[in-house]
C-alpha cells in the first residue's frame, strides 16, 4: 500500500483527503520531529515551517506530518469543512500528489488552554542521513471504524465507562499496530506514543497500551488531556519513531 513522495524523500500510507495514515523516510533519509514552543494559528505556523525548512536546506515537499490543535471538537460536517480549507493550503504548497494527500496529521482539541483558533503544535520533515532503523510518523486515529465518516462507525458510541474506554483504546491500538506494520516498522522502532483523551487511562494503561507496545513501553506514553477532533469521539493516539526530536 505504500506510495512514494519522491520530492519529499518519504513514502506514505494512503488515507483520506485530509491526511495520510502515516509516513516513513526513504533510504538515506530520516524523519525529524519538531514541536513549537507555543502553538501558532496554523496558517501562520506554516510560515514558520517554511522558514525552518529553508534554514535546513529542505524544500516544502519535505514536510511529511503536521500536528494541529483546535479550540473545540467539531461536528462531522464541521470537520469536513475544516479539512477542505486545510487541504487547500496543502494544495497551495504543491504538496498534493494527484488525488492523494501524503502528509500525515494529528488534530485534537485541548481541554486546558485551548487555542482561540486552529493552531499548529508540531510538524515533521525529512532530511538526508541514514539511520539503523526506519524513521516514521503514524497519523492520529480515533475509535472510528473504516467506512463512512459518520457516527455509525464509532466504537461504543456515547459510552465512557472504564470498560468502554478500554474497548476504544484497544481498537485504536490495533489501528496503530496495523499502520506501523504498513510502514514497514515494528514496536522496537517506536520512540514516542501519544494518547489524547479527557477520560482516565490508568485503569487500562498497562493491559491495553503498554503490554501490546512491547519494547516501546520502555519509553512510556505522553497523555494529552484533549478531545479528538470530532465531538462524538473520545480517544485518539499517534506514534512516531525518530532519531531527532527538536523544539523550534
Amino acid at each position: 500500500m505504500l506510495r512514494t513522495c519522491p520530492d519529499g524523500n518519504y513514502r506514505y500510507l494512503p488515507g483520506i483527503g485530509a491526511y495520510s495514515c502515516g509516513v516513513v523516510a526513504t533510504p538515506e533519509h530520516q524523519v525529524v520531529h519538531a514541536a513549537l514552543r507555543a502553538p501558532l494559528p496554523y496558517r501562520q505556523g506554516f510560515g514558520l515551517v517554511e522558514r525552518h525548512l529553508a534554514e535546513a536546506g529542505r524544500p516544502r515537499a519535505a514536510l511529511c506530518a503536521v500536528e494541529l490543535r483546535l479550540p473545540a471538537p467539531l461536528s462531522f460536517d464541521g470537520f469536513a469543512r475544516f479539512n477542505e480549507g486545510y487541504r487547500t493550503l496543502l494544495a497551495d504548497w504543491a504538496l498534493l500528489l494527484g488525488g492523494d494527500n501524503p502528509v500525515a496529521r494529528t488534530n485534537v482539541a485541548p481541554v486546558v488552554r485551548p487555542p482561540v483558533e486552529p493552531s499548529l503544535y508540531g510538524f515533521a520533515y525529512t532530511v538526508p542521513g541514514p539511520t539503523a532503523r526506519p524513521t516514521f510518523v503514524v497519523a492520529g486515529s480515533g475509535e472510528l471504524r473504516e467506512g463512512p465518516m459518520d457516527a455509525s462507525g464509532i466504537v461504543r458510541r456515547g459510552e465512557t465507562t472504564s470498560e468502554a474506554m478500554r474497548d476504544k483504546a484497544g481498537f485504536v491500538m490495533s489501528v496503530m499496530q496495523a499502520r506501523l506494520r504498513g510502514l514497514g516498522a515494528d514496536w522496537p522502532d517506536v520512540t514516542a506514543i501519544d494518547v489524547y483523551t479527557p477520560y482516565p487511562i490508568h485503569p487500562h494503561l498497562a493491559e491495553t497500551i503498554l503490554a501490546p507496545a512491547g519494547p516501546a513501553a520502555s519509553h512510556g506514553i505522553r497523555w494529552f488531556l484533549s478531545h479528538p477532533p470530532i465531538a462524538e469521539l473520545d480517544y485518539e493516539m499517534d506514534m512516531r519513531g525518530v532519531s531527532r526530536d527538536i523544539v523550534v
